[in-house]
């Protein structure tokens, strides 16, 4: 199978519970939830995306023929030397549009610890090591179980209780809705979170710092 990439970078994980640990990213082309054109982002199931997800013309991008090859270019950009176990995001886009057990593995024989962060519409291959779902329908919302629920809020349709309800996750997070009332979705999440503890505030912090 190959696997196309919109781009790979080394930095810091900016949002949820693994915020400001190093990580290599690996962002897929494409999603299920939106085309990526401007045009149709209003009809779209999730039309806030603020992600370049189009096309293999990213950094270090393009289509990789096989599992491995893409393993080892991913673990190639965790820098020589570095103590600590080498960590990667698989994102997108939607990641589990094409990420495979044979990727995985690939991901696991290099030495990589794998997460993948995803809309939920898909269930995750066995032995991602860590699972992040970010819901955005609940009609085609499949995969209820991980390590990290991180819910865009608010949005509509949905409520707080109902992702609390029949899904099995270590952690439940809210991460204000980035559009122009940001800093009133940033109290609302403020104000959710300190009614119902089981809730955690994730922020963008990449974008606080201007990192990328």
């Amino acid at each position: 199978m190959a696997y196309q990439i919109k781009e790979i970078f080394y930095t810091l994980q900016g949002e949820g519970l693994q915020a400001g640990r190093p990580a290599v990213f690996c962002r897929f082309a494409g999603c299920n939830f939106w085309n990526g054109r401007e045009q149709d982002r209003a009809q779209s199931i999730c039309n806030f995306c603020d992600t370049d997800f189009i096309g293999t013309d990213g950094t270090l991008g393009g289509s990789f023929r096989d599992a491995g090859t893409l393993a080892r270019h991913i673990a190639a950009q965790w820098p020589a030397g570095l103590p600590g176990k080498p960590y990667v995001v698989l994102t997108g886009g939607e990641p589990l549009l094409q990420v495979d057990d044979t990727l995985v593995d690939a991901l696991h024989a290099e030495g990589l610890e794998v997460a993948v962060e995803t809309n939920g519409s898909i269930a995750a291959p066995a032995g991602i090591d860590w699972i992040c779902v970010s819901p955005k329908s609940l009609q085609h919302w499949v995969q209820r179980s991980g390590n990290e629920l991180k819910l865009v809020w608010p949005q509509p349709h949905m409520t707080l209780q109902a992702m609390l309800d029949d899904t099995d996750f270590t952690h439940y997070l809210l991460q204000p809705l980035d559009d122009a009332q940001r800093a009133q979705h940033t109290q609302t999440c403020i104000d959710a979170c300190l009614q119902d503890p089981r809730w955690r505030l994730s922020l963008q912090t990449h974008k606080i710092t201007g990192i990328r």
